[in-house]
Protein backbone atom coordinates (compact mmCIF):
# COMPACT_ATOMS: atom_id res chain seq x y z
CA UNK A 1 0.00 0.00 0.00
CA UNK A 2 2.94 1.89 0.71
CA UNK A 3 4.04 2.27 -2.95
CA UNK A 4 0.36 3.43 -4.46
CA UNK A 5 1.72 6.52 -6.33
CA UNK A 6 -0.99 8.78 -4.31
CA UNK A 7 0.39 7.79 -0.98
CA UNK A 8 3.58 8.15 -1.87
CA UNK A 9 2.89 11.91 -3.14
CA UNK A 10 1.31 12.38 0.28
CA UNK A 11 4.59 11.55 1.82
CA UNK A 12 6.17 13.81 -0.87
CA UNK A 13 4.06 16.40 0.60
CA UNK A 14 4.66 15.96 3.76
CA UNK A 15 8.54 15.46 3.53
CA UNK A 16 8.30 19.30 1.46
CA UNK A 17 5.83 21.28 2.86
CA UNK A 18 4.71 19.93 6.77
CA UNK A 19 8.75 19.99 7.37
CA UNK A 20 8.70 23.62 6.93
CA UNK A 21 6.03 24.10 8.94
CA UNK A 22 7.84 21.91 11.51
CA UNK A 23 10.64 23.59 11.20
CA UNK A 24 9.53 27.04 12.11
CA UNK A 25 7.22 25.56 14.93
CA UNK A 26 10.45 24.30 16.35
CA UNK A 27 12.27 27.46 16.29
CA UNK A 28 9.28 29.42 18.32
CA UNK A 29 8.72 26.36 20.63
CA UNK A 30 5.33 26.99 23.21
CA UNK A 31 1.63 26.98 22.27
CA UNK A 32 2.58 27.43 18.33
CA UNK A 33 4.70 24.14 18.57
CA UNK A 34 1.83 22.88 20.36
CA UNK A 35 -0.81 23.50 17.29
CA UNK A 36 1.83 22.79 14.34
CA UNK A 37 2.00 19.41 15.89
CA UNK A 38 -1.92 19.01 16.20
CA UNK A 39 -2.42 20.79 12.60
CA UNK A 40 0.25 17.79 11.57
CA UNK A 41 -1.26 14.95 13.10
CA UNK A 42 -4.74 15.87 11.10
CA UNK A 43 -2.24 15.21 8.11
CA UNK A 44 -0.68 12.01 9.23
CA UNK A 45 -4.51 10.91 9.84
CA UNK A 46 -5.51 11.96 6.57
CA UNK A 47 -3.08 9.60 5.28
CA UNK A 48 -4.38 6.96 6.93
CA UNK A 49 -7.86 7.41 6.14
CA UNK A 50 -6.89 7.64 2.11
CA UNK A 51 -4.85 4.30 2.79
CA UNK A 52 -8.11 2.94 4.34
CA UNK A 53 -10.50 4.19 1.33
CA UNK A 54 -8.46 2.25 -1.00
CA UNK A 55 -9.92 -0.98 1.15
CA UNK A 56 -13.39 0.28 2.11
CA UNK A 57 -17.00 0.33 -0.24
CA UNK A 58 -18.26 3.92 -0.40
CA UNK A 59 -20.10 4.27 2.94
CA UNK A 60 -23.57 6.21 3.53
CA UNK A 61 -23.94 9.64 5.05
CA UNK A 62 -23.90 7.81 8.70
CA UNK A 63 -21.14 5.31 7.52
CA UNK A 64 -18.88 8.68 6.62
CA UNK A 65 -19.43 10.29 9.86
CA UNK A 66 -18.13 7.95 11.72
CA UNK A 67 -14.73 6.83 8.96
CA UNK A 68 -14.02 10.60 9.20
CA UNK A 69 -14.33 10.63 13.09
CA UNK A 70 -10.53 10.48 13.89
CA UNK A 71 -9.99 12.96 11.77
CA UNK A 72 -12.58 15.26 13.39
CA UNK A 73 -11.38 14.59 16.61
CA UNK A 74 -8.18 16.59 15.70
CA UNK A 75 -9.51 19.02 14.28
CA UNK A 76 -11.69 19.62 16.77
CA UNK A 77 -8.63 20.02 19.39
CA UNK A 78 -7.46 22.56 17.28
CA UNK A 79 -10.51 24.52 17.12
CA UNK A 80 -10.96 24.79 20.78
CA UNK A 81 -7.61 26.33 20.82
CA UNK A 82 -8.59 28.52 18.32
CA UNK A 83 -11.87 29.70 20.85
CA UNK A 84 -9.34 29.64 23.74
CA UNK A 85 -8.88 33.34 24.77
CA UNK A 86 -6.15 35.24 26.21
CA UNK A 87 -3.35 33.85 24.13
CA UNK A 88 -0.72 36.04 21.96
CA UNK A 89 -0.65 33.77 19.41
CA UNK A 90 -4.56 33.43 18.74
CA UNK A 91 -4.07 33.98 15.46
CA UNK A 92 -1.64 31.63 14.80
CA UNK A 93 -4.28 29.13 16.03
CA UNK A 94 -7.22 30.35 14.36
CA UNK A 95 -4.54 30.19 10.66
CA UNK A 96 -4.04 26.26 11.89
CA UNK A 97 -8.27 25.87 12.59
CA UNK A 98 -9.96 27.43 9.49
CA UNK A 99 -6.86 26.36 7.25
CA UNK A 100 -7.60 22.25 8.55
CA UNK A 101 -11.12 22.71 7.44
CA UNK A 102 -9.66 21.78 4.01
CA UNK A 103 -8.68 18.24 4.93
CA UNK A 104 -12.35 18.08 4.50
CA UNK A 105 -12.16 17.33 0.88
CA UNK A 106 -11.79 13.80 1.77
CA UNK A 107 -15.45 13.76 2.43
CA UNK A 108 -16.65 14.96 -1.26
CA UNK A 109 -18.87 12.29 -2.29
CA UNK A 110 -20.89 14.08 -5.40
CA UNK A 111 -21.97 17.50 -6.66
CA UNK A 112 -25.14 17.11 -4.70
CA UNK A 113 -23.46 16.30 -1.13
CA UNK A 114 -22.92 20.12 0.11
CA UNK A 115 -19.21 20.66 -1.05
CA UNK A 116 -17.55 22.33 -3.75
CA UNK A 117 -15.60 20.36 -4.98
CA UNK A 118 -12.31 19.04 -3.61
CA UNK A 119 -9.76 21.78 -5.78
CA UNK A 120 -12.05 24.12 -5.15
CA UNK A 121 -12.68 23.46 -1.32
CA UNK A 122 -9.23 23.69 -0.58
CA UNK A 123 -8.82 26.87 -1.83
CA UNK A 124 -12.17 28.06 -0.48
CA UNK A 125 -10.80 26.87 3.17
CA UNK A 126 -7.22 28.35 2.67
CA UNK A 127 -8.87 31.76 2.44
CA UNK A 128 -10.43 31.75 5.60
CA UNK A 129 -7.48 31.10 7.06
CA UNK A 130 -5.48 33.19 4.84
CA UNK A 131 -7.04 36.48 6.67
CA UNK A 132 -5.40 35.33 9.91
CA UNK A 133 -2.41 33.84 8.76
CA UNK A 134 -1.85 37.77 7.33
CA UNK A 135 -2.13 39.25 10.63
CA UNK A 136 0.79 37.16 11.52
CA UNK A 137 2.86 38.10 8.99
CA UNK A 138 1.59 41.81 9.64
CA UNK A 139 2.30 41.66 13.66
CA UNK A 140 5.91 39.69 13.05
CA UNK A 141 6.76 41.32 10.28
CA UNK A 142 9.68 43.07 12.23
CA UNK A 143 9.25 41.41 15.75
CA UNK A 144 10.43 37.60 14.53
CA UNK A 145 11.25 36.14 11.42
CA UNK A 146 10.73 32.50 13.15
CA UNK A 147 6.68 33.44 12.76
CA UNK A 148 7.27 34.50 9.72
CA UNK A 149 8.82 31.87 7.90
CA UNK A 150 5.87 29.56 9.72
CA UNK A 151 3.23 32.31 8.31
CA UNK A 152 4.61 31.29 5.11
CA UNK A 153 5.21 27.81 5.37
CA UNK A 154 1.80 26.87 6.72
CA UNK A 155 0.27 28.77 3.35
CA UNK A 156 2.59 26.80 1.01
CA UNK A 157 1.60 23.21 2.38
CA UNK A 158 -1.76 24.52 1.51
CA UNK A 159 -1.01 26.29 -1.43
CA UNK A 160 0.77 25.43 -3.76
CA UNK A 161 0.92 21.59 -1.64
CA UNK A 162 -2.46 20.31 -0.32
CA UNK A 163 -4.24 21.64 -3.50
CA UNK A 164 -1.42 20.48 -6.28
CA UNK A 165 -1.91 16.98 -4.62
CA UNK A 166 -5.31 16.92 -4.64
CA UNK A 167 -5.52 17.68 -8.08
CA UNK A 168 -3.28 15.41 -9.57
CA UNK A 169 -4.67 12.53 -7.72
CA UNK A 170 -8.45 13.11 -6.23
CA UNK A 171 -9.60 16.18 -8.89
CA UNK A 172 -13.24 14.11 -8.94
CA UNK A 173 -13.21 12.88 -4.84
CA UNK A 174 -12.13 9.93 -3.01
CA UNK A 175 -12.08 6.51 -5.06
CA UNK A 176 -13.84 4.16 -3.21
CA UNK A 177 -13.43 0.18 -3.44
CA UNK A 178 -16.81 -1.21 -4.46
CA UNK A 179 -15.36 -4.81 -3.15
CA UNK A 180 -13.97 -3.46 -0.22
CA UNK A 181 -15.36 -3.78 3.63
CA UNK A 182 -17.92 -2.05 4.54
CA UNK A 183 -18.19 0.92 7.09
CA UNK A 184 -21.35 1.19 9.66
CA UNK A 185 -21.84 3.91 11.56
CA UNK A 186 -21.67 4.19 15.44
CA UNK A 187 -24.44 2.80 17.60
CA UNK A 188 -26.75 5.23 19.07
CA UNK A 189 -26.43 5.55 22.55
CA UNK A 190 -29.80 6.56 23.26
CA UNK A 191 -33.06 4.51 21.89
CA UNK A 192 -35.13 7.96 21.09
CA UNK A 193 -31.91 9.74 18.77
CA UNK A 194 -33.80 9.18 15.89
CA UNK A 195 -32.52 12.30 14.45
CA UNK A 196 -30.97 12.17 10.75
CA UNK A 197 -27.71 11.39 10.35
CA UNK A 198 -25.56 14.65 9.67
CA UNK A 199 -24.79 15.78 6.32
CA UNK A 200 -21.73 15.95 4.18
CA UNK A 201 -19.58 18.28 5.64
CA UNK A 202 -20.09 21.57 4.25
CA UNK A 203 -17.49 24.14 2.66
CA UNK A 204 -15.36 26.51 4.39
CA UNK A 205 -18.29 29.24 4.17
CA UNK A 206 -21.46 29.19 2.41
CA UNK A 207 -24.00 32.08 2.11
CA UNK A 208 -27.28 31.23 2.59
CA UNK A 209 -29.07 34.54 2.29
CA UNK A 210 -30.59 36.12 -0.75
CA UNK A 211 -28.81 36.53 -4.32
CA UNK A 212 -27.13 40.10 -4.14
CA UNK A 213 -28.04 42.82 -6.23
CA UNK A 214 -25.83 43.04 -9.14
CA UNK A 215 -22.62 44.92 -8.34
CA UNK A 216 -20.74 47.72 -10.17
CA UNK A 217 -17.76 49.02 -11.16
CA UNK A 218 -19.18 52.36 -10.43
CA UNK A 219 -19.38 54.18 -6.95
CA UNK A 220 -22.58 53.24 -5.23
CA UNK A 221 -25.02 56.35 -3.67
CA UNK A 222 -25.40 57.54 -0.77
CA UNK A 223 -21.85 57.47 1.19
CA UNK A 224 -20.17 58.42 -1.95
CA UNK A 225 -21.77 61.50 -2.28
CA UNK A 226 -20.85 61.93 1.64
CA UNK A 227 -16.91 61.24 0.50
CA UNK A 228 -16.79 63.39 -2.29
CA UNK A 229 -18.32 66.18 -0.13
CA UNK A 230 -15.58 65.49 2.64
CA UNK A 231 -13.02 64.82 0.33
CA UNK A 232 -13.46 69.00 -1.01
CA UNK A 233 -12.86 69.89 2.38
CA UNK A 234 -15.74 72.34 2.23
CA UNK A 235 -17.90 70.85 5.15
CA UNK A 236 -14.97 70.42 7.77
CA UNK A 237 -15.87 72.97 9.77
CA UNK A 238 -19.37 71.32 10.43
CA UNK A 239 -17.83 67.97 12.11
CA UNK A 240 -17.83 67.39 15.46
CA UNK A 241 -14.75 68.18 17.28
CA UNK A 242 -13.14 65.87 20.20
CA UNK A 243 -12.06 68.08 22.92
CA UNK A 244 -10.34 67.52 26.10
CA UNK A 245 -13.40 67.07 27.91
CA UNK A 246 -14.56 64.23 25.91
CA UNK A 247 -11.58 62.02 26.18
CA UNK A 248 -12.03 59.04 28.96
CA UNK A 249 -9.35 60.22 31.23
CA UNK A 250 -10.86 63.25 31.76
CA UNK A 251 -14.30 62.49 32.21
CA UNK A 252 -15.30 62.88 35.63
CA UNK A 253 -19.45 61.55 35.09
CA UNK A 254 -18.34 58.14 34.10
CA UNK A 255 -18.58 56.64 37.58
CA UNK A 256 -19.83 52.85 36.23
CA UNK A 257 -23.25 53.90 36.77
CA UNK A 258 -25.63 55.13 34.01
CA UNK A 259 -27.85 57.90 34.69
CA UNK A 260 -31.50 57.82 33.83
CA UNK A 261 -31.33 60.57 30.94
CA UNK A 262 -28.76 57.79 29.37
CA UNK A 263 -31.89 55.26 29.56
CA UNK A 264 -33.97 54.46 26.74
CA UNK A 265 -37.03 52.76 27.46
CA UNK A 266 -40.75 52.94 26.47
CA UNK A 267 -43.08 54.41 28.97
CA UNK A 268 -45.62 52.82 28.60
CA UNK A 269 -45.84 48.73 28.09
CA UNK A 270 -46.51 47.39 24.60
CA UNK A 271 -48.69 44.86 24.23
CA UNK A 272 -46.97 43.43 21.34
CA UNK A 273 -43.81 43.64 22.18
CA UNK A 274 -42.98 42.69 26.05
CA UNK A 275 -39.27 43.31 26.04
CA UNK A 276 -37.37 46.89 25.32
CA UNK A 277 -33.67 46.48 23.41
CA UNK A 278 -31.63 48.17 25.54
CA UNK A 279 -29.54 50.28 23.09
CA UNK A 280 -26.34 51.44 24.55
CA UNK A 281 -25.26 55.08 24.61
CA UNK A 282 -23.09 56.47 21.40
CA UNK A 283 -19.64 56.69 22.10
CA UNK A 284 -16.37 59.07 20.96
CA UNK A 285 -13.44 59.05 23.36
CA UNK A 286 -9.44 58.10 23.88
CA UNK A 287 -9.32 55.32 26.12
CA UNK A 288 -6.14 55.10 28.19
CA UNK A 289 -4.25 57.26 25.83
CA UNK A 290 -3.83 54.48 23.37
CA UNK A 291 -7.30 53.48 21.82
CA UNK A 292 -10.24 55.47 20.34
CA UNK A 293 -13.36 53.73 21.13
CA UNK A 294 -16.40 54.80 18.48
CA UNK A 295 -19.54 53.16 19.01
CA UNK A 296 -23.27 52.65 18.51
CA UNK A 297 -23.30 55.70 16.57
CA UNK A 298 -26.75 55.81 14.46
CA UNK A 299 -27.46 58.63 11.67
CA UNK A 300 -24.19 60.67 12.78
CA UNK A 301 -22.10 61.75 9.77
CA UNK A 302 -20.04 64.66 11.67
CA UNK A 303 -17.74 62.55 13.72
CA UNK A 304 -14.04 63.24 13.37
CA UNK A 305 -10.55 62.50 15.24
CA UNK A 306 -8.24 65.31 14.26
CA UNK A 307 -6.14 64.67 17.88
CA UNK A 308 -4.17 61.35 17.17
CA UNK A 309 -0.69 59.61 16.72
CA UNK A 310 0.86 56.46 14.78
CA UNK A 311 0.89 54.55 18.50
CA UNK A 312 -2.91 54.75 18.75
CA UNK A 313 -5.66 52.80 17.21
CA UNK A 314 -9.36 53.50 16.20
CA UNK A 315 -12.02 50.56 16.80
CA UNK A 316 -15.75 51.56 15.43
CA UNK A 317 -17.99 49.49 16.69
CA UNK A 318 -22.29 48.94 16.68
CA UNK A 319 -22.28 52.32 14.45
CA UNK A 320 -24.65 52.52 11.51
CA UNK A 321 -25.58 55.10 8.81
CA UNK A 322 -22.45 57.21 9.86
CA UNK A 323 -19.52 58.71 8.64
CA UNK A 324 -16.02 59.08 10.65
CA UNK A 325 -13.34 61.42 9.70
CA UNK A 326 -9.49 60.29 10.96
CA UNK A 327 -7.14 63.35 10.25
CA UNK A 328 -3.75 61.52 10.94
CA UNK A 329 -1.94 58.96 11.37
CA UNK A 330 -2.74 55.94 13.27
CA UNK A 331 -1.39 52.69 13.79
CA UNK A 332 -4.29 50.55 12.69
CA UNK A 333 -8.36 51.05 12.40
CA UNK A 334 -10.98 48.30 12.45
CA UNK A 335 -14.94 48.65 11.81
CA UNK A 336 -16.85 45.58 13.81
CA UNK A 337 -20.42 44.65 13.24
CA UNK A 338 -21.02 48.22 11.59
CA UNK A 339 -24.05 48.81 9.23
CA UNK A 340 -23.89 51.77 5.89
CA UNK A 341 -20.46 52.77 8.12
CA UNK A 342 -18.10 55.43 6.21
CA UNK A 343 -15.04 56.16 7.26
CA UNK A 344 -12.29 58.50 5.42
CA UNK A 345 -8.82 58.00 6.77
CA UNK A 346 -5.06 59.37 5.70
CA UNK A 347 -2.53 56.77 7.02
CA UNK A 348 -1.96 53.48 8.97
CA UNK A 349 0.74 51.78 10.09
CA UNK A 350 -0.11 48.24 10.23
CA UNK A 351 -3.76 47.45 9.20
CA UNK A 352 -7.61 48.59 8.62
CA UNK A 353 -9.92 45.99 8.95
CA UNK A 354 -13.52 45.23 8.24
CA UNK A 355 -15.22 42.54 9.86
CA UNK A 356 -18.76 41.55 10.37
CA UNK A 357 -20.39 44.32 8.54
CA UNK A 358 -22.69 45.30 6.09
CA UNK A 359 -22.54 47.61 3.24
CA UNK A 360 -19.99 49.91 4.48
CA UNK A 361 -17.46 52.19 2.46
CA UNK A 362 -13.77 53.37 3.10
CA UNK A 363 -11.41 56.09 1.65
CA UNK A 364 -8.06 56.06 2.06
CA UNK A 365 -6.12 59.37 1.19
CA UNK A 366 -2.52 58.49 2.18
CA UNK A 367 -1.12 54.74 2.70
CA UNK A 368 -2.42 51.50 4.04
CA UNK A 369 0.06 48.70 3.97
CA UNK A 370 -3.01 45.88 4.33
CA UNK A 371 -7.06 46.01 4.36
CA UNK A 372 -8.54 43.09 5.44
CA UNK A 373 -12.31 42.20 5.13
CA UNK A 374 -13.76 39.34 6.97
CA UNK A 375 -17.40 37.99 7.11
CA UNK A 376 -19.07 41.24 5.42
CA UNK A 377 -21.64 41.46 2.68
CA UNK A 378 -21.12 45.04 0.68
CA UNK A 379 -18.13 46.95 1.02
CA UNK A 380 -16.37 50.08 -1.05
CA UNK A 381 -12.97 50.70 -0.99
CA UNK A 382 -11.76 53.64 -2.36
CA UNK A 383 -7.74 53.70 -2.73
CA UNK A 384 -5.29 57.07 -3.01
CA UNK A 385 -2.21 56.54 -5.10
CA UNK A 386 0.33 55.96 -2.23
CA UNK A 387 -2.30 52.84 -0.82
CA UNK A 388 -2.11 50.90 -4.52
CA UNK A 389 0.26 48.40 -3.31
CA UNK A 390 -1.96 47.55 -0.23
CA UNK A 391 -2.37 44.10 0.11
CA UNK A 392 -6.19 43.48 0.37
CA UNK A 393 -7.37 40.05 1.79
CA UNK A 394 -10.58 38.50 2.12
CA UNK A 395 -12.49 35.93 3.57
CA UNK A 396 -16.27 34.61 3.69
CA UNK A 397 -17.12 38.61 2.15
CA UNK A 398 -19.25 39.01 -1.14
CA UNK A 399 -19.90 42.06 -2.92
CA UNK A 400 -16.67 43.75 -2.76
CA UNK A 401 -15.32 46.37 -4.58
CA UNK A 402 -11.98 48.36 -4.96
CA UNK A 403 -11.60 51.55 -6.90
CA UNK A 404 -8.37 53.32 -7.91
CA UNK A 405 -7.95 57.04 -8.81
CA UNK A 406 -8.46 57.74 -12.95
CA UNK A 407 -5.39 58.88 -14.83
CA UNK A 408 -6.23 62.01 -13.95
CA UNK A 409 -7.62 64.01 -11.19
CA UNK A 410 -10.54 65.12 -12.70
CA UNK A 411 -10.93 61.38 -14.13
CA UNK A 412 -13.82 59.08 -13.00
CA UNK A 413 -12.56 56.44 -10.16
Amino acid sequence: MSSDPSIVAFDDLMDQYAAKVSGAAEKIGGQVLDVSKLLLKAFSVEKKLLMEIKQTQKPDIAGLAEFLKPLNEVIMKVNSMAEARGSEFINHFKSAAESLSALAWIAYTGKDCGMSMPIAHVEESWQAAEFYNNKVLVEYKTKDPNHVEWAKALKELYLPGLRGYVKSHYPLGPVWNASGVKVSAAPSKAPQSGAPAPPCPPPAFHFTSEPSKASSSQPKQGMSAVFQELSSGNVTAGLKKVTDDMKAKNRTDRKGVVSTSEKQTSSTPSTTTPTVKKVAPPKLELQMGRKWAVENHIGNKNLVIDDCDAKQSVYVFGCKDSVLQIQGKVNNITLDKCTKMGVLFKDVVAAFEIVNCNGVEAQCQGSAPTISVDNTSGAQLYLSKDSLEAAITTAKSIDINVLVPGATSDADW
